[in-house]
């Protein structure tokens, strides 16, 4: 009987999020809310080494990116250079990014690639192996996971085909090093389903579980233990074509609210 009451509270509470969902793609669709730029004086965007490499190939392997990407590669991904990074990039193509990936993080990075054309074999060797393979096959990478230690940062950049996404991050976000990044590109289209799976895996961090308030101990006002979604995910991110999501750097067991203060409204007690 409770089993059903919770079924039904919560198809309740997603029939209500889908509504919203609707309503705010319906409200910002073609707002007019939004400020007018008109006049406004844009300072240009900082160049960043990655994107420096880009513009600089002129000849060579081929690179194929969305100009805001490398600002979004920058803020994610800078924390890494220098060190003994392992990085997976999906869709190799004509392998000039593994070669912008090289030169960016530093003579101590492992990358890994993998693509379902068998001919970026040639790609493999030195500091970077290839394998080949489909992403969409679960089978593909419990092998992969075999042969390779855990990485820190997936750039999916593959089929682009949502199921092939969808499994992907499913095998691999587990597999990431604590502090590890994840990072899918190019999703595009309004309802784009992997987006889709993403905003639904990104509102269980809004879950609270086991939530309690200690009136006595203002440290530890209000509490809630995390829940293993919680305790490693840090953060999803949003952008134009790209959804990234951060692993926390060590479990996260509870999370605490202090009340620092001694005037208050009388509102909340």
């Amino acid at each position: 009987m409770f089993r059903k009451v919770r079924r039904v509270r919560r198809l309740a509470s997603a029939a209500l999020q889908m509504k919203s969902v609707w309503r705010g793609y319906s409200a910002w669709r073609r707002s007019k809310r939004w400020p007018a730029h008109a006049g406004a004086i844009a300072s240009p965007a900082p160049q960043g080494d990655l994107r420096k490499f880009f513009e600089n190939r002129k000849d060579g392997r081929g690179i194929w990116k969305w100009q805001h990407y490398f600002d979004i590669y920058e803020r994610h991904f800078s924390r890494f250079r220098g060190t003994a990074v392992n990085l997976l990039e999906i869709g190799i193509y004509s392998g000039g990014s593994l070669d912008m990936w090289r030169d960016y993080f530093g003579p101590e990075a492992r990358i890994y690639g993998v693509d379902i054309e068998s001919a970026c074999r040639a790609y493999d060797g030195g500091p970077v192996k290839v394998f080949i393979g489909d992403q969409g096959d679960r089978n593909f990478w419990q092998q992969f996971k075999a042969q390779v230690e855990q990485v820190d940062i997936v750039v999916d950049d593959g089929g682009h085909q949502a199921e092939q996404q969808i499994v992907t991050f499913e095998e691999l976000f587990p597999y990431l090093r604590p502090g590890g990044v994840y990072l899918c590109e190019d999703l595009h289209g309004v309802f784009n389903r992997f987006a889709g799976y993403m905003y639904g895996f990104a509102s269980n961090l809004n879950a609270q579980q086991g939530s309690t308030r200690d009136l006595k101990n203002q440290e530890r006002r209000s509490v809630c233990t995390a829940t293993a979604l919680q305790s490693a995910v840090r953060a999803v991110h949003f952008y134009p074509f790209v959804t990234v999501i951060e692993k926390t750097d060590a479990p996260i067991h509870e999370l605490v609210a202090p009340k620092h203060g001694t005037q208050w409204e009388p509102f909340i007690k």
